[in-house]
């Protein structure tokens, strides 16, 4: 049997590494196992033009048997959902998988913020799988554990360190969820951010300053959440910027601040804008804007419906036949939803394709090459999180599935 190739993550494996430091390498090519990207295979990548992909594939399933449970995120492409046992998002699919403990390994379909939640969430005896190791995440990268601690510590130096609560999203590593863990926070999804605001603000609310929020690391959904659900307006909302002293902010801006917001974003939903917003109701009269609210404020103003990806599926789901719509999401979905829902018109809210990179990074070639791989005997790229990240990061996601009367779903 191989040796199995395993990356473990959190704090006892960081060397601190900034963001700027992240090495560029060749997909495929050399290891940086430090960071999500640029690890290569340790074995033969079939080839894309390998016409017996799919049959491998089916085989490789079939001897694995229940001994298997692959989850499939909603952005995957095509070619390799079709393998999932069941389709989601990263939260609900890490506690699908913490519902199989029959299943020795999980192969995650996703990117690797995923297959970490799915380790924690599942006994030590199932091993975690991600067929590429180059599927990461630039909003998960866009907030290192060295990034947010040198930002506590300067919170600590503005004195309003003891009225913050961090809040991350469920778009996080490991080791930024320990971090919440540690210093009393939750992770949220965009189906519940809102109610996590909510019990953060009260667990600071016997502060004289009412308490305040470190939003990580998606800023948009933060400032959507804080405007639009909590009735804040943006002047009660400040940016920490990693790459400057100080995040770009003096110590009574972030007294004043309530909500402080990481500068991270989606690739993806950064892309869409107001001004084809605008282009497509000129286009198409009485068409339905739809969006998720990792878009920026000003195309959440300007959509009909703002929800998670739960939410986008359920409401086309149930629109009525011959509707038109205009989805602002990742472009797999988008795809998948129009050709699901042929009595629709659904089209993409972008000039230009989008697929979101990482995610496809997952292709045929990688799930037969894992497959295979533990067929043979061989574990390859298990994603293994320390204990001690392993430990607070779960807090931090017990502390969420303690929230009241919001669904968990991304």
């Amino acid at each position: 049997m191989a040796a199995p190739f395993i990356v473990r993550t959190g704090a006892a494996y960081d060397d601190h590494v900034s963001i700027i430091d992240l090495p560029l390498l060749p997909l495929g090519k050399g290891r940086d196992l430090t960071s999500e990207r640029g690890v290569e295979c340790p074995g033969d990548l079939p080839a894309a033009s390998d016409p017996d992909l799919v049959a491998r594939a089916e085989a490789a399933k079939a001897a694995l048997g229940s001994r298997v449970f692959v989850l499939g995120h909603h952005y995957q492409r095509d070619e390799v959902i079709r393998f999932a046992d069941v389709t989601g998002d990263s939260f609900k699919l890490a506690r699908d998988a913490a519902a199989r403990p029959e299943a020795e390994f999980i192969v995650f379909c996703g990117v690797h913020f995923m297959a970490e939640s799915a380790d924690i969430l599942t006994s030590p005896d199932q091993k975690v799988i991600l067929p590429d190791l180059a599927a990461g995440c630039s909003m998960a990268d866009m907030a290192r554990i060295s990034q947010v601690e040198d930002a506590w510590d300067a919170l600590v130096e503005a004195g309003v360190a003891d009225d913050v609560v961090p809040v991350t999203y469920m778009n996080s590593s490991a080791d930024i969820k320990a971090f919440c863990g540690k210093h009393g926070g939750v992770v949220c999804t965009s189906s519940n951010a809102d109610v996590a605001l909510e019990w953060a603000f009260a667990q600071k609310s016997d502060r004289p300053a009412g308490g305040k929020v470190l939003f990580l690391p998606d800023q948009h959904l933060g400032r959507n959440t804080a405007v639009l659900k909590m009735g804040m307006t943006l002047d009660d909302c400040v940016v920490w910027n990693p790459q400057l002293p100080n995040g770009g902010l003096t110590a009574q801006e972030l007294r004043d601040a309530k909500v402080i917001l990481w500068r991270g974003h989606c690739s993806v939903h950064g892309r869409f804008t107001a001004d084809v917003v605008d282009r497509l109701r000129e286009q198409h009269p009485g068409i339905n804007i739809l969006v998720h609210p990792e878009c920026t404020h000003d195309v959440v103003l300007k959509a009909d419906l703002v929800g998670s990806t739960e939410f986008i599926i359920k409401t086309i789901e149930a629109a009525p036949a011959g509707s038109t719509w205009a989805i602002g999401t990742e472009l797999n979905l988008v795809k998948r939803l129009a050709d699901t829902h042929p009595d629709k018109n659904i089209v993409f809210l972008d000039r230009n394709v989008c697929y979101c990179s990482t995610m496809n990074r997952i292709d045929l070639p990688h799930f037969v090459w894992a497959m295979e791989s533990l067929v043979a005997g061989a574990v390859v790229n298990q994603i293994q999180v320390d204990p001690d990240t392993e430990h607070h990061a779960k807090i931090a996601l017990e502390r969420m599935l303690a929230l009241p009367g919001k669904s968990h779903r991304d």
